[in-house]
């Protein structure tokens, strides 16, 4: 960390609302005041969110009285409470005193945190009156020995002797009366003394904010490609009802589409009493399976394997056969029983009691669900956040590190923010994805809780001007808590949009998740590119898999299906930084409404996708984009390559696209080295 400065100062405190203002309030801002201090998550009582080699702002604002200049920067400290080199701030718009600067948790996860120190900077404020004096013949030779009496200070503060010398070399021009005083002042504002300066500043009245914890975690908490599949649906003709060992035959070609992790279901033992039929039918015949949600039989509850599946031992011989093909899995953990779970017997204090004595079944009126009985956690918090933890443990010792939470928002907050807490704390590489859709409050709130991944609103984002408000959300502030896992269909959505724009749809949303989150997610299915609804109006799927098995000839995906397409997303989001990341997304104009045009920077890597929304029909559109967004000027033209396609076009500030359904869903661009011709090329 640069030397400083500075004299002491007091540290930026809050109070809590309704308390008694301190002794020294009047001192409490600080000398120089350093207010609104973002990301900040329920004022600062939860940790903003990182993961390891993550980029994202830091803002403040910061200001002092008068004129004299001020100046800021940012710090980073690791678990160990070691400061990493501190980050310069900027002003982000001129006479806004809003400073930002762009800052990396470079280094391992952890509880890090971060502060803002802010400090009036004598050597800029000179600089400003010395450069308005000097012309004008204004004390001329005693702003020049300030000068130099500032850079000797700045000097005592450099550790090198080589750099300490070219600052010396400035307080002798600014004092050599032999020279021109604008020779001298010239003298002293070289590129070489202003690299040491930044590097070492005169700092004064430095003042720093409270430090704000941040929570840096492992990158597949941020990013990574999801696929779902039920395993009992992958038999044999001689055994239909899959196995473990059955189900692996389909981790190749997963591995091969590029996805990383491989969600299953709830793979427990399934209740008999209210057993659901095929397509949910209250009258099951010998045959049906039930559905894998209605947790528990005579056979075991959540810490068993059901027995059509195999042992637990061939179930870590699953997860290890995954993490062969480079795949991690993701378990399916729903706290809910069927009215045969073992809980019913040995823990009736975990459940509704009616009047009658009955246990209440779920419901969400109009549906109700006659095989799952909710718990009541009220009734024995301790005793579930125990039992749960000890589930979650279990399942850990087989090789177990993701878990896609069933409906965690039917349950209290506090319940999983002791229960994630818990875990992370002791194995902080454990991921949990919150599949809530529900009110925005509650998704936020588990996200900030501890949830790592969250489900969201992107299944029924359609329009482009819904699709940009929703992006530029999750994109923007709240990007330090909730990290999005697009999924594109799930064995319970089964969109509208899919059900009547056929494979056009299908390419396009799936373009759409792929590009526009981190993580993004399809149900086995979606590559065959299966549309066929309960009814009409429905987004249940016909002869759903929920409650019965469903075989299917995978040797379709590639030739009649979209297999080939997801593969190559797959493959483009692991080339591209930029896709790997969510905050640095900008929307850029399209004269068509159906067309949607985006980009995303990280380093030195700028992709940008065009999408038709429009799954009936050719759209041909004239885009504008935002030539500094791609970090180029105005007039500049690039070549740009076709990620999907291989081909290479000279795009420009201006371009024309045309986009057919069945032959081009999309255009995904990287953008190449500049180029000196001016103007676009048309993409046919």
């Amino acid at each position: 960390m640069p030397a400083t400065h500075h004299s002491s100062a007091p540290s930026t405190r809050r109070t809590s609302p309704g308390a008694p203002p301190p002794a020294d309030e009047a001192t409490a801002v600080g000398r120089i005041p350093v207010l609104d201090v973002r990301p900040l998550v329920q004022q600062g009582r939860r940790p903003a969110k990182a993961v390891t080699g993550e980029s994202f702002e830091v803002t403040a604002t910061v200001f002092r009285e008068g004129h004299d200049a001020v100046a800021a920067n940012v710090v980073l400290k690791d678990p160990k409470g070691r400061p990493g080199p501190w980050t310069p701030m900027r002003e982000l718009s001129p006479g806004t005193d809003r400073w930002g600067a762009t800052v990396t948790a470079d280094g391992k996860p952890g509880r890090w945190t971060y502060q803002v120190e802010a400090w009036g900077d004598p050597v800029t404020t000179w600089r400003h009156h010395a450069q308005i004096k000097i012309p004008a013949g204004i004390d001329t030779e005693l702003v020049l020995e300030e000068g130099a009496r500032l850079y000797e200070r700045a000097a005592a503060g450099v550790p090198k002797a080589k750099k300490r010398e070219i600052l010396l070399g400035a307080v002798a021009a600014l004092r050599d009366e032999e020279r021109p005083a604008p020779w001298r002042l010239a003298a002293a504002l070289t590129p070489e003394i202003d690299k040491v300066l930044a590097r070492y500043p005169v700092r004064e009245l430095v003042t720093v904010s409270e430090a704000l914890p941040l929570l840096v975690e492992r990158e597949r908490a941020l990013y990574g490609s999801w696929y779902e599949f039920f395993p009992r649906s992958e038999g044999t003709a001689e055994r239909p009802h899959g196995t473990f060992r059955t189900a692996a035959r389909r981790l190749p070609k997963i591995a091969e589409m590029g996805f990383d992790v491989v969600y299953l279901p709830p793979i427990h033992p399934i209740g008999t009493t209210f057993r659901k039929g095929r397509n949910n039918t209250l009258a099951p015949g010998p045959d049906d399976v039930g559905v894998p949600w209605a947790i528990g039989s005579p056979e075991g509850g959540h810490d068993s394997v059901h027995p059509d599946l195999g042992t637990l031992e061939d179930f870590r011989w699953f997860v290890a056969e995954a993490a062969r093909h480079g795949l991690e899995i993701a378990l399916d953990f729903a706290l809910q029983c069927s009215p045969d779970h073992p809980w019913v017997e040995k823990h009736p204090e975990w459940f509704h009691h009616r009047p009658d004595g009955t246990i209440a079944h779920a419901e969400n009126p109009p549906k109700k669900y006659q095989d799952i009985y909710p718990i009541a956690f009220d009734a024995d918090m301790d005793g579930l956040v125990a039992e749960t933890v000890r589930l979650l443990r279990h399942w850990m010792d087989c090789g177990v590190r993701i878990f896609r939470v069933d409906n965690p928002h039917t349950k209290p907050v506090v319940f999983w923010e002791r229960v994630i807490a818990e875990i992370n704390t002791a194995d902080p590489d454990v991921i949990f994805l919150a599949e809530a859709f529900t009110r925005p409050a509650m998704m936020r709130t588990l996200a900030q809780t501890g949830f790592q991944q969250s489900y969201t609103y992107f299944t029924w984002r359609t329009t482009k001007q819904e699709l940009t408000e929703y992006l530029t959300e999750l994109s923007g502030e709240s990007a330090a808590w909730m990290r999005p896992n697009f999924f594109a269909n799930t064995p319970d959505i089964l969109h509208a949009y899919l059900q009547h724009g056929h494979r056009p749809a299908f390419e396009a949303r799936a373009v759409l998740a792929a590009t526009l989150s981190p993580t993004w997610g399809i149900y086995s299915g979606y590559e065959l590119c299966e549309n066929t609804p309960l009814r009409e109006g429905s987004e249940e799927y016909l002869d759903s898999e929920k409650y019965q098995l469903r075989p299917r000839d995978w040797t379709l995906a590639d030739t009649e299906g979209i297999a080939p397409l997801i593969t190559r997303l797959n493959t483009v989001r692991r080339n591209s930084p930029a896709l790997r990341q969510l905050r640095d997304l900008h929307f850029h104009h399209a004269d068509q409404e159906a067309v949607i045009v985006y980009s995303k920077r990280s380093g030195s890597n700028t992709v940008l996708v065009v999408v038709n929304l429009d799954p009936h029909h050719t759209q041909e559109a004239t885009i504008s984009l935002d030539m500094p967004q791609l970090g180029l000027n105005w007039h500049e033209s690039v070549p740009v390559r076709d990620e999907l396609t291989g081909e290479t076009y000279n795009w420009g500030r201006t371009n024309y696209v045309r986009l057919e359904p069945g032959r081009r869903a999309a255009h995904i661009v990287t953008v190449l080295r500049p180029s000196p011709r001016i103007g676009g090329s048309p993409i046919q």
